[in-house]
């Protein structure tokens, strides 16, 4: 017997991603001088002394990254680095109604960390809570702006300079989370959330070779919130060679469970990333031989001709996929960040580029090249004694 469908939460969009890291500098250097974010407000002085912790937000098209590095140990971002690296401690939302948005959360069994916060400024106010989830220590933040205008409370506007965003960031297309075991984390975003199942895949590398002695797999799938299109993809290792399945190598390094990957959309894909590799940002690689057998693929999948060059797709690793007559997607994977800055206590996780051109998928038939390319990372780093 079926559930019978949940009242949508009021989400309009996922307004921002809260970072814990242990160098601030070092990711204002990432997102200002790599991927061309503005750097727009930071915590005032006020504000650090009661959070005891440091925070600068970078923002392209709609998208919102904050970063926090702790002042003392007993600060959010100080308990959080305390037990993992670098890592998304809050994914934040912006929701029509606060109030109600609570009352529906409480009443499914939803767990706030705190009341509904109200906040003024000369533009108007802003309404808040957070609650915890079973993304390991990543809460969820709500938020209902009312013209209230600092991106949020206690941060003081910095003056960007004119020209930002040149690669055409958009906004953040999905959230990635990798779990030991993801499905209470799917009942959760069922029951508590109310969203719903989008689209399921498994991959195994043991699929295309049974002879292998090592390999990795995984059972992924996407929840979502049909009137705000948020989306979840959610990743559990699989067998065989569950220990060494690059999902549960992440969990490890992570030291739990929590958000893999964050997927920026791009209004231009192969000039963005053009841009991007000249500006010094890292991809996963992509084997050769993914674009050697692309055209096939294109045929087989029902997609056909794409507008880009293949040659042009080779040179800067980009990825294709889709299931329909001209309609398909292009991504491509950074480096995680430990890879990134060559330093483990940056972390496991990873940013996807994405450029959506009619398909909402994500990108089933590129599992295996991307599995391939973390694999080779991984060997690569414990063959040169560890990277991690």
């Amino acid at each position: 017997m079926s559930m019978p469908k949940l009242a949508p939460l009021g989400i309009q969009r996922i307004e921002g991603i809260h970072w814990y890291v242990h160098d601030l500098a070092r990711s204002r250097a990432f997102y200002v001088d790599r991927l061309d974010l503005a750097e727009t407000w930071r915590s005032t002085p006020a504000l650090e002394a009661e959070g005891r912790q440091r925070s600068v937000a970078f923002t392209a098209g709609d998208i919102n990254i904050v970063c926090s590095s702790a002042l003392d140990r007993t600060s959010r971002a100080g308990r959080f680095l305390a037990k993992h690296p670098d890592g998304v401690g809050t994914l934040i939302f912006a929701v029509e109604d606060a109030e109600r948005t609570f009352a529906l959360l409480e009443e499914r069994g939803g767990t706030p960390i705190d009341e509904i916060q109200t906040f003024t400024d000369d533009g108007g106010t802003l309404r808040q809570f957070s609650i915890t989830t079973p993304f390991g220590d990543t809460t969820f933040r709500f938020r209902e702006r009312r013209g209230f205008q600092a991106l949020y409370p206690g941060a003081e506007a910095v003056a960007a300079p004119a020209q930002t965003n040149r690669y055409g960031f958009q906004a953040i297309d999905h959230v990635t989370s990798n779990f030991q075991t993801m499905k209470p984390a799917l009942l959760w975003m069922e029951h508590v959330l109310g969203l719903e199942q989008l689209w399921q895949v498994e991959f195994h590398t043991v699929d295309v070779d049974p002879e292998r002695t090592t390999g990795s797999g995984l059972k992924s799938i996407v929840m979502w919130d049909p009137n705000s299109n948020v989306k979840f993809a959610n990743n559990e290792p699989a067998r065989p060679f569950f220990k060494s399945s690059q999902i549960n190598i992440f969990n490890e390094e992570l030291r739990g469970d929590g958000v893999q990957h964050v997927a920026l959309s791009i209004a231009d894909i192969v000039g963005g990333v053009r841009g991007l590799r000249a500006s010094g940002v890292s991809f996963m690689p992509t084997p050769g031989a993914y674009y050697d057998m692309l055209p096939e693929r294109l045929e087989k999948s029902g997609i056909g001709a794409i507008d880009e060059d293949h040659a042009i797709l080779r040179e800067l690793g980009i990825l294709v996929d889709g299931d329909h007559h001209h309609s398909y997607m292009l991504q491509i994977f950074l480096k995680e960040a430990a890879g990134l800055y060559g330093d483990a206590k940056a972390g496991p996780f990873f940013y996807e580029v994405i450029q959506r051109k009619g398909d909402r998928g994500f990108g089933a038939g590129n599992f295996r090249a991307l599995f391939e390319s973390i694999e080779r990372e991984q060997l690569g780093a414990s063959g040169a004694g560890g990277k991690r």
